[in-house]
């Protein structure tokens, strides 16, 4: 997940573009993201890790494969600005976990910061000895067969900034129209390859996205609006990749639920209406300017956003983002199938 704002705008737009897009295709394939049961108890946990794990495996040493963008492999800005490698991401909180269930389990890290759908299967981003991200744990899945518990991803939230980089304004539009679809072909691919070489047992968890665009409120009446428009239909997307990682068996972790995404509370929305009434510089958006909804709150707190140069603003999870992420992927490993 490659983590710095270019153009509130044009992001703006492709999430407008890929929740119509991926609403279109995928509204009889997806699934209620707040509507699935979920169970902490540890019993249910012990169970799915060890379903695709061989008897040896579950008194010796068995492993958890970490794969995606940046948020797989735990990164925030440091002091300077740039982007750190941190020890406390969602994958190492999540792994330090499950040891309560499998002591002797082993985390694997393969994430790619910056990493797209595209570039997990055919490499160019970070250099593996098996050509791309993908072919790695491929190659990982069928050497560790039977001793693999658990393969976590996270991955689709880099494809659309070739189309906002150094591009011209009017071409951004028709380079949405021509990428956004790929994605939902690319994860596809990514998911049979996955589960083929895992097999039907092993327990793949993907992940749904946080919208970091939403601490564009801060950024006045045309933030709020932007903020209000990206929140909204970052839904559509989501949904596309809980559907496809449904196809091929995944559990989803709804980390789009647990940062409150949709949440912009009712002051937001009765603001929002009247500004649309009453236009730009109109007395709602002043009377609304210091409101804070719940869902920018949480990105404020849970994300380096709102943080002060240099370290902000930066779309990455803080500890306390990557803290809410690894529960999200909990209660999905802990959920009754």
């Amino acid at each position: 997940m490659r983590m710095r704002l270019r153009s509130a705008i044009a992001r703006s737009a492709i999430a407008l573009l890929a929740a119509l897009l991926t609403l279109a295709g995928c509204s009889n394939g997806g699934s209620d993201l707040a509507s699935s049961r979920h169970r902490d108890g540890s019993q249910q946990v012990a169970s799915a890790l060890r379903a695709g794990l061989s008897r040896r495996a579950l008194t010796g040493t068995s492993y958890y494969l970490s794969l995606g963008d940046s948020l797989s492999r735990g990164v925030q800005p440091g002091p300077a600005g740039n982007d750190v490698a941190t020890s406390r991401g969602y994958p190492d909180r999540l792994a330090a976990r499950l040891r309560d269930e499998l002591p002797h389990l082993r985390l694997v890290k393969l994430g790619c910061s910056g990493e797209t759908t595209a570039t997990m299967i055919h490499g160019g981003v970070c250099p593996y000895p098996a050509r791309s991200q993908l072919d790695q744990a491929i190659s990982f899945l069928r050497s560790h067969r039977g001793r693999t518990a658990l393969v976590t991803i996270d991955i689709g939230a880099n494809d659309p900034n070739s189309c906002v980089l150094g591009d011209r304004p009017a071409a951004i539009l028709p380079c949405v129209f021509n990428r956004i679809p790929g994605i939902a072909r690319n994860l596809g691919a990514i998911m049979a390859r996955l589960r083929s070489a895992a097999g039907r047992r092993v327990l793949i968890v993907g992940m749904t996205y946080y919208v970091p665009e939403l601490g564009l409120w801060r950024a006045g009446p045309t933030g709020r609006r932007l903020a209000i428009l990206t929140g909204a239909v970052a839904a559509g997307a989501n949904q596309m990749l809980a559907a496809r990682y449904q196809r091929y068996g995944a559990r989803v972790a709804n980390v789009f639920g647990a940062f409150r995404t949709a949440d912009f509370g009712v002051r937001a929305k009765r603001n929002a209406g009247q500004t649309a009434r009453l236009g730009q510089g109109g007395k709602s958006e002043a009377a609304g300017a210091n409101f804070v909804p719940p869902n920018v709150a949480a990105i404020c707190s849970l994300t380096w956003m709102c943080a002060q140069a240099p370290r902000g603003p930066n779309e990455h999870a803080n500890n306390a983002g990557y803290r809410v992420i690894a529960r999200a992927f909990w209660r999905a490993i802990s959920e009754l199938p």
